[in-house]
Protein backbone atom coordinates (compact mmCIF):
# COMPACT_ATOMS: atom_id res chain seq x y z
CA UNK A 1 0.00 0.00 0.00
CA UNK A 2 2.83 2.41 0.88
CA UNK A 3 4.49 1.72 -2.81
CA UNK A 4 1.14 2.24 -4.78
CA UNK A 5 0.63 5.31 -2.40
CA UNK A 6 4.20 6.99 -3.31
CA UNK A 7 3.28 5.78 -7.20
CA UNK A 8 0.11 7.66 -6.89
CA UNK A 9 2.01 10.98 -5.19
CA UNK A 10 4.51 11.30 -7.92
CA UNK A 11 2.45 10.23 -10.78
CA UNK A 12 0.57 13.73 -9.55
CA UNK A 13 3.29 15.92 -10.24
CA UNK A 14 2.83 16.12 -13.85
CA UNK A 15 -0.40 16.90 -13.54
CA UNK A 16 -0.60 19.46 -11.31
CA UNK A 17 2.11 21.08 -13.84
CA UNK A 18 -0.21 20.63 -16.70
CA UNK A 19 -2.96 22.16 -14.71
CA UNK A 20 -0.34 25.16 -13.95
CA UNK A 21 0.67 25.85 -17.35
CA UNK A 22 -2.40 25.11 -18.90
CA UNK A 23 -4.66 27.65 -16.18
CA UNK A 24 -1.29 30.29 -16.59
CA UNK A 25 -1.92 30.56 -20.27
CA UNK A 26 -5.53 30.70 -20.91
CA UNK A 27 -5.51 33.72 -18.65
CA UNK A 28 -2.47 35.61 -20.63
CA UNK A 29 -4.12 34.74 -23.55
CA UNK A 30 -7.44 36.38 -22.51
CA UNK A 31 -8.02 40.40 -22.94
CA UNK A 32 -7.01 42.83 -20.50
CA UNK A 33 -4.79 42.47 -17.39
CA UNK A 34 -5.22 43.30 -13.99
CA UNK A 35 -4.49 47.40 -13.88
CA UNK A 36 -5.62 47.68 -17.13
CA UNK A 37 -9.75 47.78 -16.05
CA UNK A 38 -8.74 50.60 -13.94
CA UNK A 39 -9.78 53.69 -16.23
CA UNK A 40 -9.11 56.49 -13.49
CA UNK A 41 -5.21 56.07 -13.53
CA UNK A 42 -2.65 56.77 -16.71
CA UNK A 43 -1.34 54.22 -18.92
CA UNK A 44 2.10 55.30 -17.89
CA UNK A 45 1.10 54.53 -14.35
CA UNK A 46 -0.61 51.36 -15.41
CA UNK A 47 2.77 50.12 -17.43
CA UNK A 48 5.05 51.34 -13.89
CA UNK A 49 2.83 48.78 -12.24
CA UNK A 50 3.15 45.96 -14.83
CA UNK A 51 6.93 46.47 -14.92
CA UNK A 52 6.68 46.15 -11.34
CA UNK A 53 4.97 43.02 -11.15
CA UNK A 54 7.51 42.14 -14.15
CA UNK A 55 4.07 41.25 -15.93
CA UNK A 56 5.88 42.47 -19.09
CA UNK A 57 8.67 40.20 -19.51
CA UNK A 58 7.95 36.93 -21.73
CA UNK A 59 5.61 34.47 -20.88
CA UNK A 60 8.31 32.11 -20.26
CA UNK A 61 10.08 33.87 -17.82
CA UNK A 62 6.94 34.78 -15.60
CA UNK A 63 5.88 31.03 -15.76
CA UNK A 64 9.24 30.03 -14.48
CA UNK A 65 9.75 32.81 -11.94
CA UNK A 66 6.15 31.86 -10.83
CA UNK A 67 7.08 28.40 -10.84
CA UNK A 68 10.38 28.26 -9.06
CA UNK A 69 8.43 30.09 -6.30
CA UNK A 70 6.48 27.11 -5.84
CA UNK A 71 8.93 25.25 -5.31
CA UNK A 72 10.57 26.95 -2.60
CA UNK A 73 6.93 27.44 -1.51
CA UNK A 74 6.17 30.58 -2.21
CA UNK A 75 3.06 31.50 -4.38
CA UNK A 76 3.69 35.15 -4.41
CA UNK A 77 2.10 38.38 -3.84
CA UNK A 78 -1.37 38.93 -4.56
CA UNK A 79 -2.40 41.73 -7.45
CA UNK A 80 -5.04 43.15 -5.67
CA UNK A 81 -4.82 42.18 -2.00
CA UNK A 82 -1.29 43.81 -1.81
CA UNK A 83 -1.31 43.84 1.70
CA UNK A 84 -1.37 39.69 1.46
CA UNK A 85 0.27 36.97 -0.63
CA UNK A 86 -1.87 34.33 -2.13
CA UNK A 87 -0.39 31.69 1.13
CA UNK A 88 -1.96 34.33 3.64
CA UNK A 89 -5.14 34.52 1.97
CA UNK A 90 -5.33 30.27 0.93
CA UNK A 91 -4.64 30.12 4.92
CA UNK A 92 -7.37 32.57 5.73
CA UNK A 93 -10.50 30.89 3.44
CA UNK A 94 -9.22 27.59 3.16
CA UNK A 95 -10.25 26.23 7.04
CA UNK A 96 -13.81 27.56 6.49
CA UNK A 97 -14.23 26.11 2.92
CA UNK A 98 -13.02 22.83 4.48
CA UNK A 99 -15.58 23.14 6.87
CA UNK A 100 -18.55 23.70 5.05
CA UNK A 101 -17.58 21.13 2.37
CA UNK A 102 -16.95 18.82 5.04
CA UNK A 103 -20.57 18.92 6.75
CA UNK A 104 -22.02 19.06 3.81
CA UNK A 105 -20.19 15.07 2.63
CA UNK A 106 -20.78 14.15 5.66
CA UNK A 107 -24.59 15.05 5.78
CA UNK A 108 -24.97 13.74 2.38
CA UNK A 109 -23.57 10.74 3.18
CA UNK A 110 -25.74 9.73 6.30
CA UNK A 111 -28.97 10.82 4.63
CA UNK A 112 -27.97 9.35 1.29
CA UNK A 113 -27.04 5.86 2.57
CA UNK A 114 -29.71 5.72 5.13
CA UNK A 115 -32.27 6.59 1.97
CA UNK A 116 -30.65 4.08 -0.24
CA UNK A 117 -31.09 1.56 1.97
CA UNK A 118 -34.66 2.17 2.41
CA UNK A 119 -35.55 2.47 -0.61
CA UNK A 120 -34.11 -0.72 -1.87
CA UNK A 121 -35.87 -2.60 1.26
CA UNK A 122 -39.07 -0.87 0.55
CA UNK A 123 -39.08 -0.83 -2.86
CA UNK A 124 -42.23 1.12 -4.72
CA UNK A 125 -42.93 2.36 -1.18
CA UNK A 126 -43.43 5.55 -0.28
CA UNK A 127 -39.80 6.01 0.92
CA UNK A 128 -38.77 4.67 -2.20
CA UNK A 129 -40.99 7.34 -3.92
CA UNK A 130 -39.58 10.24 -1.16
CA UNK A 131 -35.93 9.40 -2.14
CA UNK A 132 -36.22 9.30 -5.77
CA UNK A 133 -38.17 12.55 -5.61
CA UNK A 134 -35.50 13.93 -3.43
CA UNK A 135 -32.97 12.70 -5.94
CA UNK A 136 -34.66 14.40 -9.10
CA UNK A 137 -34.77 17.59 -7.50
CA UNK A 138 -31.32 17.17 -5.86
CA UNK A 139 -29.86 16.54 -9.99
CA UNK A 140 -31.97 18.51 -11.57
CA UNK A 141 -32.51 21.56 -9.90
CA UNK A 142 -28.42 23.45 -10.03
CA UNK A 143 -26.99 24.78 -6.47
CA UNK A 144 -27.42 28.65 -7.61
CA UNK A 145 -31.32 27.86 -8.13
CA UNK A 146 -31.59 25.61 -4.30
CA UNK A 147 -29.42 28.40 -2.52
CA UNK A 148 -31.72 31.72 -3.01
CA UNK A 149 -34.89 29.35 -2.87
CA UNK A 150 -34.13 28.72 0.75
CA UNK A 151 -32.96 31.84 1.80
CA UNK A 152 -36.47 32.84 0.37
CA UNK A 153 -38.55 30.19 2.72
CA UNK A 154 -36.29 29.88 5.72
CA UNK A 155 -34.59 33.14 5.66
CA UNK A 156 -37.31 36.17 4.35
CA UNK A 157 -40.70 34.55 4.63
CA UNK A 158 -40.20 32.05 7.41
CA UNK A 159 -37.17 34.00 9.15
CA UNK A 160 -36.38 30.90 10.86
CA UNK A 161 -32.47 31.15 9.51
CA UNK A 162 -30.29 33.79 8.69
CA UNK A 163 -29.81 34.90 4.77
CA UNK A 164 -26.25 35.44 4.36
CA UNK A 165 -24.15 35.44 7.70
CA UNK A 166 -21.05 33.64 9.31
CA UNK A 167 -19.91 33.65 12.64
CA UNK A 168 -19.48 30.97 15.46
CA UNK A 169 -23.58 30.09 15.22
CA UNK A 170 -25.10 26.80 13.66
CA UNK A 171 -27.46 28.64 12.51
CA UNK A 172 -25.58 30.07 9.68
CA UNK A 173 -24.33 26.34 8.64
CA UNK A 174 -27.49 24.82 7.55
CA UNK A 175 -28.66 26.80 4.75
CA UNK A 176 -25.36 26.64 3.25
CA UNK A 177 -24.45 23.06 3.97
CA UNK A 178 -27.87 21.84 3.02
CA UNK A 179 -27.43 23.53 -0.42
CA UNK A 180 -24.38 21.73 -0.78
CA UNK A 181 -25.05 18.43 0.32
CA UNK A 182 -28.46 17.97 -2.11
CA UNK A 183 -26.79 17.05 -5.39
CA UNK A 184 -24.79 14.56 -3.07
CA UNK A 185 -27.58 13.12 -1.29
CA UNK A 186 -29.38 12.58 -4.76
CA UNK A 187 -26.34 10.69 -6.42
CA UNK A 188 -25.31 8.56 -2.90
CA UNK A 189 -28.98 7.55 -2.50
CA UNK A 190 -29.73 6.17 -5.74
CA UNK A 191 -26.43 4.73 -6.19
CA UNK A 192 -26.71 3.25 -2.50
CA UNK A 193 -29.98 1.62 -3.90
CA UNK A 194 -29.18 -0.12 -6.99
CA UNK A 195 -26.10 -1.55 -5.43
CA UNK A 196 -28.17 -2.70 -2.37
CA UNK A 197 -30.93 -4.68 -4.25
CA UNK A 198 -27.87 -6.36 -6.52
CA UNK A 199 -25.90 -7.22 -3.45
CA UNK A 200 -29.08 -8.52 -1.41
CA UNK A 201 -28.77 -11.52 -4.55
CA UNK A 202 -25.71 -12.44 -3.75
CA UNK A 203 -24.96 -15.98 -2.58
CA UNK A 204 -23.33 -15.29 0.86
CA UNK A 205 -26.74 -12.55 1.66
CA UNK A 206 -28.51 -15.55 0.85
CA UNK A 207 -26.80 -17.92 2.72
CA UNK A 208 -26.89 -15.10 6.05
CA UNK A 209 -30.32 -15.44 5.94
CA UNK A 210 -30.91 -19.05 5.68
CA UNK A 211 -28.72 -19.06 8.91
CA UNK A 212 -31.35 -16.85 10.65
CA UNK A 213 -29.11 -14.25 12.01
CA UNK A 214 -31.89 -11.41 11.38
CA UNK A 215 -32.83 -9.19 8.78
CA UNK A 216 -30.71 -5.87 9.93
CA UNK A 217 -27.93 -8.14 10.87
CA UNK A 218 -27.32 -9.67 7.21
CA UNK A 219 -27.87 -6.06 6.14
CA UNK A 220 -25.47 -4.06 8.46
CA UNK A 221 -22.79 -7.46 8.66
CA UNK A 222 -22.83 -8.69 5.22
CA UNK A 223 -24.35 -6.73 2.71
CA UNK A 224 -23.72 -2.93 3.36
CA UNK A 225 -20.04 -3.79 3.11
CA UNK A 226 -20.48 -5.05 -0.66
CA UNK A 227 -23.09 -2.82 -1.70
CA UNK A 228 -21.62 0.86 -0.57
CA UNK A 229 -18.79 0.23 -2.92
CA UNK A 230 -19.75 2.05 -4.93
CA UNK A 231 -20.70 4.71 -3.14
CA UNK A 232 -17.28 4.40 -1.67
CA UNK A 233 -15.74 5.22 -5.71
CA UNK A 234 -18.24 8.17 -5.90
CA UNK A 235 -17.26 9.74 -2.61
CA UNK A 236 -13.98 10.47 -2.93
CA UNK A 237 -14.07 12.98 -6.74
CA UNK A 238 -17.64 14.20 -5.15
CA UNK A 239 -15.68 15.52 -1.81
CA UNK A 240 -13.25 17.51 -4.21
CA UNK A 241 -15.99 18.57 -6.05
CA UNK A 242 -17.67 19.75 -2.69
CA UNK A 243 -15.01 21.13 -1.41
CA UNK A 244 -13.85 23.25 -4.71
CA UNK A 245 -17.22 23.13 -5.78
CA UNK A 246 -18.23 25.59 -3.17
CA UNK A 247 -17.50 28.93 -4.94
CA UNK A 248 -21.39 29.45 -5.57
CA UNK A 249 -22.47 28.61 -2.48
CA UNK A 250 -20.15 30.88 -0.49
CA UNK A 251 -20.94 33.64 -2.91
CA UNK A 252 -24.87 33.43 -2.10
CA UNK A 253 -24.41 32.63 1.36
CA UNK A 254 -21.59 35.77 1.66
CA UNK A 255 -19.32 32.91 3.68
CA UNK A 256 -15.59 33.95 3.70
CA UNK A 257 -14.06 30.49 2.52
CA UNK A 258 -11.23 30.54 -0.71
CA UNK A 259 -14.10 30.46 -2.75
CA UNK A 260 -15.06 34.03 -2.34
CA UNK A 261 -10.91 34.89 -3.35
CA UNK A 262 -10.79 32.92 -6.45
CA UNK A 263 -14.28 34.50 -7.41
CA UNK A 264 -12.56 37.94 -6.65
CA UNK A 265 -9.12 36.69 -8.51
CA UNK A 266 -10.98 35.51 -11.81
CA UNK A 267 -12.56 38.86 -11.82
CA UNK A 268 -9.63 41.20 -11.15
CA UNK A 269 -7.34 38.75 -12.86
CA UNK A 270 -4.78 38.31 -10.13
CA UNK A 271 -2.91 36.09 -11.80
CA UNK A 272 -1.17 34.72 -8.62
CA UNK A 273 -3.85 33.89 -6.27
CA UNK A 274 -5.76 32.04 -9.65
CA UNK A 275 -2.85 29.86 -9.82
CA UNK A 276 -2.27 29.05 -6.83
CA UNK A 277 -6.05 28.41 -5.25
CA UNK A 278 -6.04 26.36 -8.83
CA UNK A 279 -2.98 24.45 -7.85
CA UNK A 280 -4.69 23.95 -4.69
CA UNK A 281 -8.45 22.61 -6.01
CA UNK A 282 -6.13 19.99 -7.83
CA UNK A 283 -3.82 18.55 -5.19
CA UNK A 284 -7.52 18.34 -3.41
CA UNK A 285 -8.87 16.49 -6.27
CA UNK A 286 -6.02 13.97 -6.71
CA UNK A 287 -5.87 13.33 -2.69
CA UNK A 288 -9.28 12.97 -2.49
CA UNK A 289 -8.62 10.43 -5.28
CA UNK A 290 -6.00 8.61 -3.69
CA UNK A 291 -7.50 8.40 -0.44
CA UNK A 292 -10.99 6.81 -2.20
CA UNK A 293 -8.68 4.38 -3.87
CA UNK A 294 -6.89 3.04 -0.81
CA UNK A 295 -10.38 3.29 0.91
CA UNK A 296 -11.50 0.44 -1.32
CA UNK A 297 -8.41 -1.34 -1.36
CA UNK A 298 -9.12 -1.66 2.59
CA UNK A 299 -12.82 -2.50 2.24
CA UNK A 300 -12.52 -5.39 -0.49
CA UNK A 301 -9.77 -7.47 -0.59
CA UNK A 302 -10.12 -8.25 -3.85
CA UNK A 303 -8.63 -4.38 -4.84
CA UNK A 304 -5.23 -5.14 -5.49
CA UNK A 305 -2.21 -2.16 -5.35
CA UNK A 306 -0.02 -3.76 -7.18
Amino acid sequence: MWSYTLRRTLGSVPTLLALCVITFFMMRVAPGGPFSGNRRVSPEFVKLMEDAYHLNDPLWQQFWTWFNGVLHFDLGPSLKLRDYNVSELIAIGLPTSLEVGAWAMLLSTLVGVVLGIAGALRRNGPIDYSAGAIAMVGVAVPIFVIGPLLQIVFGLQLRWLPVARWDDSWQCRVLPVLTLALPNIAYVSRLMRSSMIETARTNYVRTARAKGIGEWRTILKHALRGAIMPVVAYLGPATAVTISGSVVVETVFSIPGIGRFFVESVANRDYPLIMGVTLLYGAIVIAANLVTDIARGLLDPKVSYE
